[in-house]
């Protein structure tokens, strides 16, 4: 086949994101529990049942007070907790003694703290001044009834649980995830449970891979290894293209046995790109093929996870009905200094510190390393045109 020109990192993440993102079919969706809401994708927009919060409510634990009687003494004539309302309206010079959460009574407009008042026979002294709705938060300041404060495509974690919950949603519709099949290619690969031959590996890649796409929110389905024949290779790509997205691993470099892209483009395979300006992981094949999307992976490990986590993922997210999907590379400062080729990124294994705040590279042996990448927590990210970087200098961080 003839191949496409090489794309730098950006250029070819922006081409994935373009591809699956203009996609305007969304998936299938279902019905679920909202204990079982967390880490899926929202199908459906949210809108509040009620305004939030339903009445006035105290920020602190303190007194409800007109704000205009302040300086000075006021009568205690009661207390308001949470979960109650007050039965009287506060006049001038009065105080009603107030809980955090607790509904503000009428007549108050402002909440001065306890720590700021002294008390004795039944009344406080306020000595400072206070604001109108001075920790105080409003009726709807949060949200108003029949706002939308959920959409649709947000992938949600504990907080959008806990405003299903506050809003009465006991079961919530998500989108189905998306499958993503596997396929490792190459002789030299025998299945986990069997003993290689000292020239043989055992199948770690699709197993990665199958974690992978769990963590991204997608259902891992491994299919049997394809052998070094077109035959056999075009068969499990077949097989694969019947999933929502294919991922395969190996056989996509110029050797005489690198299979994947001619049994691709014998099944009519639209070629996107097929090489990028990155270490590791510069062969890159991405396509699409009988109406579904692939990306045939370097087999070398580090390759395969390092390639899935800045390309297939993000498409995964998307096929899974995410409407956005976010790459984040925050910055770290290097413990030594650091060198490399100019004209690749590199994603290198290293380890970030606790706070985050510096990152060291891990020793390792190239792109088969296993053993290294355990050992590491993230990937340092080298710009393709700084060939440089000394102690001390930012650096941005991939994280694992």
């Amino acid at each position: 086949m003839k191949s496409v020109a090489a794309l730098t990192f950006l250029e070819a993440r922006a081409m994935v994101l373009a591809k699956v993102g203009g996609m305007a079919v969304h998936p299938p969706s279902e019905s679920v529990p909202i204990e079982s809401a967390g880490g899926r994708v929202l199908a459906e927009d949210i809108a509040a049942d009620r305004d939030s919060p339903a009445v006035a409510r105290s920020a602190r634990d303190g007194y409800a007070v007109r704000s205009s009687d302040v300086p000075g003494w006021l009568e205690v004539i009661g207390e308001v907790r949470a979960g109650r309302s007050f039965q009287g309206e506060v006049g001038p010079g009065q105080a009603v003694e107030i809980m955090t959460g607790a509904s503000v009574p009428a007549g108050a407009d402002a909440v001065v703290m306890v720590e700021h008042v002294a008390r004795e026979d039944g009344r406080v002294r306020v000595d400072g001044h206070a604001e109108p709705l001075q920790f105080v938060n409003p009726r709807g300041c949060e949200a108003a009834a029949g706002e939308v404060v959920l959409r649709a495509g947000v992938r949600m974690d504990y907080t959008h649980v806990a405003l299903l919950a506050a809003f009465g949603c006991r079961e919530v519709c998500v989108y189905a995830r998306p499958v993503a099949a596997i396929v490792a290619t190459g002789d030299e690969i025998v299945e986990i449970g069997e003993t290689p031959e000292a020239c043989q590996v055992r199948n770690s890649n699709a197993y990665s891979l199958a974690a992978q796409v769990t963590r991204a929110g997608g259902v891992p389905r491994v299919l049997p290894i394809a052998r070094d024949t077109l035959e056999h290779t075009r068969e499990l790509i077949g097989q694969g293209l019947e999933a929502d997205l294919l991922l395969l691993s190996g056989g996509v470099s110029a050797g005489k046995y690198d299979l994947v892209e001619p049994a691709l483009e014998s099944l009519g395979a639209e070629f996107y790109f097929d090489r990028v300006a990155i270490q590791p992981g510069q062969p890159l094949v991405f396509g699409r093929a009988r109406g579904r999307f692939f990306f045939g992976l370097p087999g070398n490990p580090s390759s395969t996870m390092v390639t899935f986590e800045i390309f297939a993922r993000a498409a995964l997210e998307l096929l899974g009905g995410q409407t956005e999907t976010a790459l984040y590379m925050p910055l770290a400062r290097l413990t030594s200094d650091f060198h490399h080729r100019p004209g690749l990124t590199r994603f290198l294994p290293a380890r970030l510190s606790g706070d985050g705040s510096e990152i060291a590279a891990v020793e390792w042996h190239g792109s088969g390393d296993v053993p290294a990448l355990t050992r590491a927590n993230a990937y340092l990210v080298a710009d393709p045109d700084r060939p440089a970087y000394v102690r001390g200098d930012l650096i941005r961080v991939l994280m694992k």
